[in-house]
């Protein structure tokens, strides 16, 4: 079962098709594919909602609305986890949107998740846009860490990218996740020529406030499709930006399959990563395995090929049934994203409707 028919700015119909080929997969339960890779890290779209309007995430108008009855309910949410956890090997969950706080269940959704799968890292990336309001609810529900997203310090420049005048929401979210206990609080800025003069501010802020910052180059993941690689910035750009007004010093991946790659900040514990997908694509040691917010598993954010849970849930399937599809889907992971290659086509969802 996989994605057909691409309608609506990325927000795909799903049709059934005949069951996918895994005749050679070696008889495992984890969810390997067949480069050797295993996905060990989840992340769930929990709705394409959004409080903000990012310019190379969402337009103006945001996404169309998936109807309710198609997104997975915290049950069902809960039961995926499960499967992820119990049956294929899964150590982390991470929960995405859109905007995962624009759910009014996140704490229940949280809450059945970590039922399910007690001492399970719960993590959520975020805009943090009226999350003061709800941090502290959301960790006695099970939530771990955050990462939230925030390309610029500057009230005016972040206006003009996320379309909204809320910066002081966001910053005041950062604060609350610090005080509320979650760690670590990470900060996840988009490099883009709009934001690198800011970039030196926004390290300083984050260094000032105890929160970690990693930098990550854009990809073709917008929903205007504008992208281009020849516009963009890469990490050497960045790195020289930096260095202008800190001493940097390499570190590079404590873990192969991390996405960052670290640097320490004038010598100090503090340090600043850097997720180079376009430029230093770490496709070979990725991790990851999707599920989005209707219910499809995604293997890589660069595919369009979609394989439907959902149905297989609402059709009465066992979670042994629901993980030979899971393992399927996974098999069938593409090498890479081959973005520099000529004949790369972006993939028809945008970021905010397949979630980070």
């Amino acid at each position: 079962m996989t994605s057909s028919s691409i309608v609506g700015l990325g927000i795909p119909s799903i049709s059934r098709i005949s069951p996918i080929a895994v005749d050679d997969r070696p008889d495992v339960p984890v969810l390997i594919d067949k480069f050797g890779r295993v996905a060990r890290d989840l992340r769930v779209s929990i709705t394409e909602k959004c409080s903000l309007r990012c310019t190379y995430c969402m337009p103006e108008e945001g996404l169309p609305a998936i109807p309710t009855s198609d997104l997975l309910t915290p049950q069902e949410i809960a039961r995926v986890v499960g499967v992820a956890v119990h049956s294929l090997g899964v150590e982390e969950v991470r929960f995405t949107g859109g905007e995962p706080l624009m759910r009014a269940d996140l704490a229940d959704i949280l809450r059945l998740c970590s039922t399910v799968a007690p001492g399970i890292p719960l993590a959520m990336t975020t805009n943090a846009v009226g999350l003061e309001h709800r941090a502290n609810a959301l960790v006695a529900a099970g939530l771990s860490r955050v990462n939230v997203s925030l390309d610029t310090i500057d009230r005016e420049h972040f206006a003009e990218l996320t379309r909204r005048d809320r910066l002081p929401s966001v910053l005041a979210g950062v604060r609350a996740a610090t005080r509320a206990g979650l760690s670590p609080v990470k900060i996840n800025a988009v490099l883009m020529p709009e934001t690198l003069h800011g970039a030196a501010d926004l390290l300083e802020w984050c260094l000032s406030e105890g929160v970690a910052l990693r930098f990550i180059e854009q990809m073709p993941l917008d929903a205007d499709q504008e992208w281009a690689r020849t516009n963009m910035l890469d990490a050497q750009r960045l790195l020289d930006v930096l260095s202008a007004r800190f001493d940097l010093r390499e570190i590079g991946r404590a873990d192969p399959s991390a996405p960052a790659e670290e640097w320490a900040v004038d010598g100090t514990s503090a340090t600043v990563g850097i997720i180079a997908s376009v430029t230093r694509s770490f496709c070979s040691d990725c991790d990851r395995t999707r599920v989005t917010a209707e219910g499809t598993v995604r293997s890589c954010l660069f595919s369009d090929e979609e394989t439907d849970l959902r149905a297989a849930l609402r059709g009465g399937a066992n979670d042994a049934e629901l993980a030979d599809l899971w393992r399927g889907a996974m098999w069938n992971k593409w090498a890479g994203h081959e973005i520099d290659a000529a004949d790369f086509v972006p993939p028809a969802r945008s970021m905010g409707a397949i979630g980070g």
